[in-house]
C-alpha cells in the first residue's frame, strides 16, 4: 500500500512540476526590448489599472487590469501557444500574473524585470494618451 501511495505522489508531483515547466523567465529592460523588437508573434500585456495605464504604457501593450474580476476569463482570450510579455509598475503583479497564467496553461511568459519603473528609468520610450 505504502508503494502504491509513493507512486501516486510521485507521478502527482511529476505531472505538477510540467505544468510549470512552461518557458518564464525575468528580463532586464534592454533584454525585453529586444524580444519585443525581434519581429515575432508576440502579445503584449500590462497588468496594471486603467488609470496607470494611461499615464504610460508600452506601445502595442493590452491593458488587462489584474486586480478586475474578469481578469482570469480576458486573459484566457490570449493565444495560449503564442509568447506573452508581461508587465506591471514593479513586477508583483505581473509575477503574480504570469503565475496564474503559466498554471492555465500559457506556454511561453516573460516578465518585465521591475517592471515600468525599470523600464523608464532605463530610458526606454513610452506612450501617454
Amino acid at each position: 500500500m505504502k508503494k502504491v501511495l509513493f507512486l501516486f505522489w510521485m507521478i502527482a508531483w511529476v505531472s505538477c512540476d510540467q505544468q510549470h515547466a512552461h518557458a518564464q523567465a525575468k528580463l532586464a529592460p534592454n533584454d525585453f526590448e529586444a524580444k519585443l523588437n525581434n519581429g515575432g508573434s508576440i502579445q503584449l500585456l500590462d497588468v496594471r489599472t486603467p488609470e496607470e495605464f494611461r499615464d504610460g504604457h508600452l506601445k502595442g501593450a493590452i491593458n488587462i487590469n489584474f486586480y478586475d474580476d474578469d481578469f482570469a476569463s480576458r486573459v484566457a482570450k490570449l493565444d495560449k501557444s503564442k509568447p506573452v510579455l508581461v508587465y506591471c509598475a514593479k513586477g508583483g503583479r505581473s509575477a503574480s500574473a504570469a503565475e496564474q497564467m503559466a498554471k492555465s496553461g500559457f506556454e511561453q511568459l516573460i516578465e518585465l524585470e521591475g517592471g515600468i519603473i525599470a523600464w523608464k528609468e532605463a530610458g526606454k520610450p513610452v506612450v501617454t494618451e
